[in-house]
């Protein structure tokens, strides 16, 4: 009988280097055996990826915050019939940057919307499916957006382009989510690339471990 894979989503705000991290993660749990597969939200399949091109291009009132919030929760719900639970049916690993969490900071925290109403949502489009557990990258905000603004050479889009005491409010809503749930990991995001790795790989030590 084929055992079901692992769910991991990598969570954090702009510029705490989740891209990096995630290659680096993937990489040591291929190394251990198991199958990896790397998506993203908003995106991973063919229609969740077109939806990513309607919430993230545009000016930053292009969408009001239930709208948007419509949105995000449409393309999860295809991204996780479509790609996640088929993909830990099989047997393997699924690595995501990014999923519901980062609504109900982002849309949720950020935007206004309670955390009730996004999970309202997340039930109805996704079954309520949540990760085996979520890794919160954590940095200093200006380091941060230092980071964030080197990488996207200044071309942000409408969601990385909101105010400053946004993402405050998105880093403290990631917080309080780790402080309620135990699947929600923070992880200290500074340092050398193999310093934070290896802060990942002890939040999921347990998961390595056979069955």
């Amino acid at each position: 009988m084929t055992v079901r894979g692992r769910f991991i989503s990598i969570e954090g705000g702009e510029g705490v280097g989740k891209s990096t991290q995630i290659a680096a993660l993937a990489a040591y749990i291929v190394q251990k055996g198991f199958e990896v597969v790397l998506t993203r939200e908003p995106g991973g399949t063919e229609g969740a990826e077109t939806i990513r091109q309607l919430v993230l291009g545009g000016s930053a009132e292009r969408w009001l915050p239930r709208a948007e919030a419509l949105l995000f929760a449409a393309a999860r719900s295809d991204h996780v019939e479509r790609l996640i639970e088929p993909a830990l049916a099989t047997g393997k690993w699924v690595i995501s940057d990014r999923y519901i969490d980062s609504s109900r900071a982002y849309q949720g925290a950020g935007s206004g919307l309670s955390d009730a109403d996004i999970m309202t949502l997340h039930q109805i489009g996704s079954r309520g499916m949540l990760p085996d557990r979520t890794l919160v990258l954590r940095l200093d905000t200006k380091e941060a957006a230092n980071r964030a603004a080197t990488r996207d050479q200044n071309q942000a889009d409408r969601i990385q382009g909101r105010p400053e005491n946004f993402h405050s409010d998105v880093d403290m809503a990631f917080v309080s989510f780790a402080e309620r749930e135990p699947r929600v990991r923070l992880v200290d995001a500074s340092g050398t690339v193999d310093t934070v790795t290896m802060r990942l790989l002890a939040e999921i030590s347990d998961l390595l471990e056979p069955a």
